[in-house]
């Protein structure tokens, strides 16, 4: 999935407004003067008025899962691809507030962002990947349970690196850390795989 440079000022300009308004409320016409293109830009990159927020919302959930995938490449450990993923979610808020504030925000009350964890793309895939390895000790019954405290400590870290409260580096391993302790990895195996240097998540 390319993302156009057009599309990346609409999506930066869309976090802006979302970000200063605090709500979804947003029109086209606004869209177009913040990113600095035209309305019909706007139309061509697949966004229509009566669902600009929830286009928008999916345009982004499917971005970031397909950043994510795209750095992790051929790793094959679950363990590794889920701490890697936890803590590209905290840099990234870092590096982009607005997008972190985006997410924090909507994440639970928009259909669309909930594809960032159930979606096809989603960690939810590794998790199952785990779960059929063996290399968790949950039951099939629990991956959901698994998906909500996974998108719960991501959201809710990202918030403390947004208020300034923890690094992005320490709250992302320490998370990534109690995440795999409660998927039944020993803790010092847990605490090594949350510490391995973070590639840079890539562009698609």
């Amino acid at each position: 999935m390319a993302i156009s440079a057009s599309q990346k000022r609409i999506h930066r300009a869309a976090l802006r407004l979302f970000a200063e308004k605090g709500s979804s409320a947003i029109t086209v016409s606004e869209l177009a003067e913040v990113s600095g293109v035209a309305r019909g830009t706007i139309y061509n990159n697949g966004l229509r008025p009566d669902s600009l927020f929830e286009d928008i919302a999916s345009q982004l959930s499917n971005e970031m899962n397909a950043r994510v995938i795209k750095t992790l490449g051929a790793e094959e450990d679950a363990a590794k691809r889920i701490s890697f993923g936890i803590r590209m979610y905290m840099r990234r808020a870092h590096e982009e507030p607005d997008w972190g504030r985006f997410l924090c925000k909507f994440a639970f009350s928009s259909k669309s962002l909930m594809g960032l964890w159930t979606g096809e793309s989603s960690p939810l895939s590794d998790v199952q990947k785990g779960l059929d390895s063996a290399r968790y000790n949950i039951e099939g019954k629990q991956i959901f349970a698994v998906m909500s405290m996974i998108a719960g400590t991501v959201l809710s870290s990202m918030f403390l690196v947004l208020e300034g409260f923890k690094t992005w580096r320490d709250i992302g391993s320490e998370s990534a850390e109690l995440i795999l302790c409660a998927l039944g990895l020993d803790q010092a195996e847990a605490r090594h795989i949350a510490n391995i240097e973070l590639p840079n998540l890539k562009e698609v």
